[in-house]
This record gives structure tokens, C-alpha cells and sequence, in this order.
């Protein structure tokens, strides 16, 4: 498995932009795809975006698309989430994880997780 772990959460203003960073070590990283999800109180954790192995495919969930923007670095071992028009909507804890298929964007389909990092986005 790959140990992950998430940085750039924080409190911002309805219209701001926050960048995620996950930093993974224990695998090689460029074997995993790599996703984002997040979970609010109360809710189900959801799917937010995910990058291919190669980082050529990317997915978003309907309601982040032309807003957030994932990429990886293979180099440094990082994947990043760029949050862009933030909405009270989209507070949540934002958690990394790797998965072992080329692309995925079910739940059940990473085998590791971070241990999240929070955005809260005030009105």
C-alpha cells in the first residue's frame, strides 16, 4: 500500500480558491491512480475527481466540473487538487487515495486512504 497525506485545507470565502496537495510515500506512485473524494457531516463520503496513472484521463463529479482541477506531479510523488469558485456546498473533509486500477471513481475501488484534510468555505 501507499501511506498518503493531505495539506491545504483551511477556511475561505465563498468565490475563493484553495489548492489541495496529497504526498504520497511507500510505493512506486506513478503505478496508482489517484483520486480525491470528500465527506460533509451527515453524508456519504463522494467521489470529487481522479487522474490516471500517466495523469492523460482525468473524471469529475458533475457538481465540481469547470471548477476544480486535479493534476499529479510522478516526480515529487504528489497529486493536487486546485479549487477554484468554492461554494458553501463544498465543505467538507477532503481525503486522498490510490488506486490500483488506471483510472477509477467508485468508493470501493481505492485500496488506501489520507486522513483527510478539512475545507470549510463561509457565505
Amino acid at each position: 500500500q501507499v501511506q498518503l497525506v493531505e495539506s491545504g485545507g483551511g477556511l475561505v470565502q465563498a468565490g475563493g480558491s484553495l489548492r489541495l496537495s496529497c504526498a504520497a510515500s511507500g510505493r512506486t506512485f506513478r503505478s496508482y491512480a489517484m483520486g480525491w473524494f470528500r465527506q460533509a457531516p451527515g453524508k456519504e463520503r463522494e467521489f470529487v475527481a481522479a487522474i490516471s496513472w500517466t495523469g492523460d484521463m482525468t473524471r469529475y463529479a458533475d457538481s465540481v466540473k469547470g471548477r476544480f482541477t486535479i493534476s499529479r506531479d510522478n516526480a515529487r510523488d504528489t497529486v493536487n487538487l486546485q479549487m477554484n469558485s468554492l461554494k458553501p456546498e463544498d465543505t467538507a473533509v477532503y481525503f486522498c487515495a490510490a488506486s490500483r486500477r488506471p483510472i477509477a471513481s467508485i468508493r470501493i475501488e481505492y485500496d488506501s486512504w489520507g486522513q483527510g484534510t478539512q475545507v470549510t468555505v463561509s457565505s
